[in-house]
């Protein structure tokens, strides 16, 4: 007889592991599927920036905030390293500044904290930020670091320990017909019982429920990244650091008024960096390692072959702003994921106890424990 479970995930991302969380917090009986021996996607090749910062204003904006403090629990209970950084947005030109001046000012009315720091304040209080040039930038206190390999690797096993949720890595789920789930693993074909699946499988839009995807306009993309040695002791950036390039990237400043000004020039004058979606950030994770990027190519210019002239981009803007000494480029990865145009997440419920849930795009990290919430407390009513 088949082992019987309330919920199979499939897929031990940072999305399938949140949707675990919220489902045996419940006290419902959960088994996680996922086809590597870790998870390999998305989760593992960001910043491990949680950054609510960059979120639309409104219901995206507090669903980040929400999401931010399941995190913050998980993170405590289980021990894995995390940083309360917050974040500076740095400007080095007048229509940077007046950008981050004009959203300070809207803030508040969206429940946003954020303040403006002048140039020198901040460079009295940070030494990894270049001087030159610099007008001022804005706080955010808001903001967490992790690091992506320690929640990818750990993870399973507090929820293991924690809520007895159980993980079976190297096994594919191959379908699902209520309440059978259909899973293949080297050692052959098996199946448990669920009453539901739950489908957070990234950018495999192939293997379940391929026709859900049809017309869902979702964006297939690919990110540059790279990290730098581990430093000491005695060099930290403190905050994650972004700059001019990334107030033109996060839905957050929409509501800016002079911002068309500003992508305008930046259109201009960086050409190539419209060309490949480039925004750089830097955030130190807690071996000392400073995780550099990003880059954004969508479908079908998304391919196997990175392009060094998108690191050197990226390293020539981030060498603007950040004041690191000896820096060099330890490792360099891309990632791929599915990304939706205009909203926060893609969810579909395409099959008698089949949801799917993919489509955060950059922000899935920062939304995970949100959206999990969102879609559990929809599909099975408010737990409160």
């Amino acid at each position: 007889m088949a082992e019987r479970y309330d919920d199979a995930v499939v897929g031990a991302g940072i999305v399938g592991m949140a949707h675990a969380y919220h489902l045996a917090r419940r006290g419902r009986r959960v088994i996680v599927f996922e086809r590597n021996r870790k998870a390999e996607g998305a989760s593992i090749r960001n910043f491990g920036m949680i950054w609510p910062i960059g979120q639309p204003l409104g219901w995206v904006y507090q669903l980040a905030l929400k999401s931010r403090g399941y995190w913050l629990t998980v993170l405590r209970e289980s021990g894995l390293w995390h940083q309360t950084c917050g974040s500076i947005h740095l400007a080095y030109h007048e229509d940077e500044a007046q950008v981050i001046r004009e959203f300070v000012e809207i803030a508040p009315k969206h429940g946003v904290e954020c303040e403006y720091v002048d140039g020198k304040s901040l460079l009295d209080c940070a030494d990894a930020i270049k001087p030159d040039g610099l007008i001022g930038g804005m706080w955010s206190p808001t903001e967490l670091c992790v690091d992506p390999r320690d929640v990818v690797a750990n993870l399973p096993a507090w929820l293991t320990k924690t809520y007895g949720v159980r993980f079976e890595f190297t096994t594919l789920v191959a379908g699902y017909d209520r309440p059978t789930v259909t899973t293949h693993h080297v050692s052959g074909k098996s199946s448990v019982e669920a009453d539901r699946l739950w489908v957070c499988s990234g950018d495999d839009l192939l293997t379940l429920y391929p026709e859900c995807f049809e017309n869902s306009d979702l964006l297939r993309t690919k990110l540059h990244m790279m990290r730098s040695q581990p430093y000491g002791d005695d060099f930290k950036i403190g905050a994650h650091l972004a700059a001019g390039l990334t107030l033109q990237h996060y839905k957050s400043f929409a509501e800016c008024p002079t911002l068309p000004e500003l992508k305008e020039r930046l259109a201009r004058e960086m050409p190539l960096y419209n060309e490949y979606g480039i925004h750089v950030m830097a955030s130190q994770n807690g071996r000392g390692e400073i995780a550099i990027g990003d880059s954004h190519e969508y479908n079908a210019d998304v391919e196997i072959f990175n392009k060094s002239e998108i690191d050197t981009l990226i390293l020539d803007y981030l060498n603007t702003f950040l004041n690191a000494p000896g820096l060099h480029i330890a490792s360099r990865w891309h990632g791929i994921y599915m990304k939706h145009p205009t909203e926060p997440y893609f969810r579909a419920d395409p099959a008698d106890g089949a949801t799917v849930v993919t489509g955060a795009g950059s922000t899935g990290m920062t939304l995970s424990f949100g959206i999990a919430d969102r879609v559990v407390n929809d599909v099975l009513g408010d737990s409160t």
